[in-house]
């Protein structure tokens, strides 16, 4: 996190649009990344894990520092994360000690799938040891946020102190949920905007479909997927659906007016983090901010604050996907898969572009407000979002076949959800109220990746 009061300073507008404008690529470099955070939790006896100790999160990061040669990051002197190649990739640590793995961009989703196994294979390698298990679930069923240790990290606390006071969930977010997210390329500012759109309109069908957070506090929550309400109720100024994306002349311009009107975080200086919870970052292009007063912006300064916007679909030098809850392994290698088939193939992009050409933003946020508490059985128009991502996955499965690749079977988990009728919530709440009776800690082997 060094350098950002050294790298080039914010000269105009257009550098601001630049950040974003620089991610286009032709289709040969196109790549699909895939990221997932997965809960950690000790078995014997049932509780979270802490940062430190024997046991700890720190000690898992350094087990898998010695057996990867990845290199450790930090916050001031405490290591915080594993990058694998220079900046591209790695392992963080989210505020509750949610286990992230940021994934190098891949050329295929048997690729990402590889790096996915290899990963989980680290992960077991050295926690088994530590008695660290993984949860592949969209919320921690069990423990309150004042149960779940916090992690070192700077930029968490300046956000744990602000999220009181926009949103009721907001610590939610932070220490007691996880997420599985596709990140893919665009080649030009009318291919994002195409791109952008389609997969904003889609979100919540995704979500939907990739329901896995039913339990929170020890009992079923009455949502099928708790962690995309938790964002219903997080910071309307940086979440949400990105309704100006469908105005006519949308383009890196109007995200960067977007992004410039939610309130800043932090600013990094000398590789540590002020507190600029709730400041405009125009100020600080005036060089205004009350807490660098005369000090203007940089480059960095400008990612760094893109990173902190949380809609449904962000923009940076690519576009992420961030509408599914964490699930098994299996769920996360169909999210990315379905993306891939949807943008990656011309014809598949204009026929998941034609499914969504009439959905006004009326209806899309309509359906984001209702698929959290009934997933694919959200009535949408004279049907279901189930109808809608039959769809969505059959135009996906096409345009995997026809990159020839051989992924469409990535698709499996999703067709069986379909096909059942039950999403994976369901699944769970089907074994709490039956085999299980009402015994959630059972849920903690059953989940285990």
């Amino acid at each position: 996190m060094a350098g950002e009061e050294h790298a080039p300073p914010i000269e105009s507008r257009t550098d601001l649009i630049e950040v974003m404008a620089a991610g286009g690529k032709p289709r040969a470099e196109w790549r699909v990344g895939t990221e997932h955070e997965k809960h950690v939790f000790h078995r014997n006896p049932l509780r979270p894990v802490t940062y430190g100790g024997e046991q700890g999160v720190r000690a898992l990061l350094e087990g898998i520092e010695a057996r990867t040669r990845w290199h450790p990051f930090f916050d001031l002197d405490k290591p915080i994360g594993l990058r694998n190649l220079g900046d591209i990739g790695g392992i963080s640590l989210e505020p509750g000690g949610q286990f992230e793995l940021s994934g190098a961009p891949q050329l295929t989703v048997q690729d990402s799938a590889a790096e996915l196994a290899s990963h989980m294979a680290d992960c077991h390698a050295v926690g088994d040891a530590l008695d660290i298990n993984f949860l592949g679930l969209g919320v921690t069923p069990l423990w309150a946020v004042s149960e779940i240790p916090s992690m070192p990290k700077s930029r968490y606390a300046i956000m744990t102190s602000y999220m009181g006071k926009v949103g009721k969930l907001g610590t939610s977010m932070m220490y007691r949920s996880a997420t599985a997210q596709t990140n893919l390329d665009f080649s030009d500012e009318a291919d994002m905007v195409k791109k952008l759109r389609v997969s904003v309109a889609l979100q919540p069908v995704v979500t939907a479909l990739f329901a896995n957070s039913p339990f929170v506090d020890g009992k079923p929550s009455g949502f099928l997927s708790f962690r995309s309400e938790i964002w219903r109720d997080t910071d309307a100024d940086r979440t949400g659906m990105l309704p100006f994306a469908f105005e006519d002349g949308f383009g890196f311009e109007r995200y960067a007016d977007y992004a410039l009107d939610v309130p800043m975080y932090f600013v990094i200086r000398n590789n540590e983090y002020i507190d600029v919870a709730g400041e405009d970052f125009r100020a600080f292009l005036a060089g205004k901010l009350p807490q660098l007063p005369g000090q203007k912006p940089t480059i960095k300064d400008w990612e760094n604050h893109l990173s902190t916007l949380f809609p449904e679909v962000r923009l940076k030098q690519f576009l992420e996907m961030r509408g599914a809850d964490m699930g098994d392994i299996p769920h996360v290698n169909a999210l990315t898969a379905l993306w891939v088939g949807l943008l990656y193939d011309e014809a598949a992009l204009d026929a998941a572009a034609d499914l969504v050409k009439d959905w006004t933003v009326e209806e899309q946020a309509a359906m984001r407000q209702e698929v959290p508490r009934m997933a694919i059985h959200t009535k949408f128009r004279k049907g279901t979002v189930a109808d809608m991502a039959r769809q969505m996955v059959e135009i996906a499965r096409a345009g995997l076949s026809r990159r020839g690749r051989d992924e469409a079977s990535y698709l499996a988990p999703l067709e069986q959800t379909l096909d059942s009728g039950k999403t994976q919530a369901e699944r769970w709440l089907d074994k709490y109220h039956g085999e299980w009776a009402g015994d959630l800690t059972r849920i903690f082997e059953a989940a285990r990746l």
